[in-house]
C-alpha cells in the first residue's frame, strides 16, 4: 500500500540548478542572491524592506528586539502555533500572555486578547493558524487604541490574501518560514518584513553579529577592507546565497503551487462537509489561506489518526497548547484552545498528492472510526 505522507518538499528542477549555479560561483553566504531575494519578496508581500534571516524563529526573535521591551514586559499570544513563537518572547526576558482562539479557525480571538491588556502589556503576537488570515483589521485597531506594537508570526501563510493585500503587508513586523516543508521551501530559511527604514538598518547589522559591514559588503572594490564596527551584540542568524537562489525560482512558482494546494484543501472541504464527527474550520469570504495546513476537529481524534495510520496515511496534530510546557505559566481559562487542540488534527497536504491520494483519505475518514 502506498504510504501517504504528511508532508512532503517540492523542489522544482530550475531550483536544484539554481542551487548548483551558487555553488559552483565561490561565494556561498551572505550576499549578491540574498539581497536579490530580499527586494523579490519584499516586492511580493507589498512592503518595504525584507531581511532574509536562517529561520522564521530567528525573525520573531529579532521582532521582539526591535521593540526594546524593557524585562518582564507582557506580550499577548497565542497558545497554538510552533513553540518558537513563544520561545522568541522569552528569548527577550518579556512575559507571554495566552488569549484564548476563535473556536472555528485557531486564530487569536480579538476579544480575548483585549481583556488581556493590561498596564505591562507591550505588544500582540498573532499567528496565521495554518496560513488563515487573522482578523487583521480589528487587531490593528486594537494595538493603535492602545499604543501597542503588532507582530504577525507568517510562517504558515506565505500567500495568504486578507482583504485584497497579501500578508506581510499590512504592519510593520511580519515574520516568514522557508522551511523544507512550507509553501515556499528554501531547505531552511526566513525573513522579517519591514516598512521601517531605521528597523531595517537595525536588522541587517543584528543578524550578523551586529557588525555593521557584512563580509561580502567588504569584499567589494579593489580589495577586501578587514575593519569594521560592532554597535551592538548581535547575532549569527543571515540568510545565505545558497536559500535566496532556491527561494528566488520558488518565489515565481508560489502563487501557481498555492493554487494547487487550494484545490487539494477544497476537495477535502467537499468530501467531508457532512461526515458525522468532523468539523471543518471557516472560511471567510474577505480572506484566502495560502493553506499551509489543512486542519480538520474530529472527535475520538486519536481514534482517527490510529486508523488512518494503519492505512498507511499520515496525519499531524498542530499544536499542543504551549502553555502546557513548564516554561510557560498555564492559563485553565483557555476553554476554546482547549477543546481545538484536543480535535485538532491535520491531514496530508502537498503538492506531490494525487486526486486519488486525496479521495483515498477521505474514504480513510468518511468510513467511520
Amino acid at each position: 500500500m502506498k504510504r501517504i505522507a504528511l508532508f512532503r518538499p517540492a523542489i522544482s528542477e530550475d531550483a536544484i540548478a539554481a542551487a548548483a549555479e551558487v555553488l559552483r560561483s565561490g561565494w556561498l553566504g551572505l550576499g549578491p542572491r540574498t539581497a536579490e531575494f530580499e527586494q523579490a519578496f519584499a516586492a511580493y508581500v507589498g512592503n518595504r524592506h525584507c531581511v532574509g534571516l536562517n529561520s522564521a524563529t530567528a525573525a520573531l526573535h529579532l521582532a521582539v528586539r526591535l521593540l526594546d521591551l524593557p524585562e518582564g514586559a507582557e506580550v499577548i499570544t497565542t497558545p497554538l502555533t510552533f513553540v518558537s513563537t513563544n520561545h522568541a518572547i522569552l528569548y527577550e526576558r518579556c512575559t507571554p500572555i495566552f488569549a484564548d482562539v476563535e473556536p472555528d479557525t485557531g486564530n487569536l480571538d480579538v476579544s480575548s486578547v483585549a481583556a488581556r491588556i493590561g498596564p505591562r502589556t507591550r505588544a500582540i503576537m498573532a499567528v496565521h493558524f495554518g496560513g488563515y488570515p487573522c482578523d487583521l483589521d480589528a487587531l490593528y485597531a486594537l494595538a493603535r487604541g492602545h499604543g501597542l506594537s503588532v507582530i504577525e508570526d507568517c510562517a504558515h501563510a506565505c500567500g495568504a490574501v486578507y482583504r485584497g493585500r497579501r500578508v506581510g503587508g499590512h504592519g510593520d513586523l511580519h515574520a516568514f518560514s522557508f522551511h523544507a516543508v512550507k509553501n515556499l521551501a528554501m531547505g531552511e530559511g526566513g525573513a522579517l518584513v519591514v516598512r521601517g527604514e531605521a528597523h531595517a538598518a537595525r536588522l541587517r547589522r543584528l543578524r550578523w553579529l551586529g557588525i555593521d559591514k557584512d563580509t561580502f559588503q567588504r569584499t567589494q572594490g579593489e580589495q577586501y577592507r578587514w575593519d569594521y564596527d560592532v554597535p551592538e551584540v548581535g547575532f549569527k542568524y543571515h540568510m545565505s546565497d545558497l536559500q535566496a537562489a532556491i527561494g528566488l525560482v520558488q518565489l515565481r512558482r508560489l502563487d501557481a503551487e498555492n493554487a494547487r494546494r487550494a484545490e487539494i484543501v477544497a476537495r477535502y472541504r467537499r468530501g467531508l462537509v457532512e461526515v458525522a464527527g468532523v468539523r471543518l474550520l471557516r472560511r471567510d469570504p474577505d480572506r484566502s489561506s495560502s493553506d499551509h495546513l489543512c486542519c480538520i476537529l474530529a472527535e475520538n481524534r486519536d481514534g482517527l489518526i490510529a486508523k488512518l495510520g494503519s492505512r498507511g496515511i499520515e496525519t499531524g496534530v498542530h499544536y499542543r497548547r504551549n502553555d502546557v510546557y513548564p516554561m510557560y505559566r498555564r492559563d485553565d481559562s483557555l476553554v476554546h484552545a482547549e477543546r481545538f487542540w484536543r480535535a485538532a488534527m491535520s491531514l496530508p497536504l502537498h503538492l506531490h498528492l494525487t486526486d486519488e491520494d486525496v479521495d483515498r483519505v477521505i474514504d480513510g475518514i468518511r468510513s467511520g472510526w
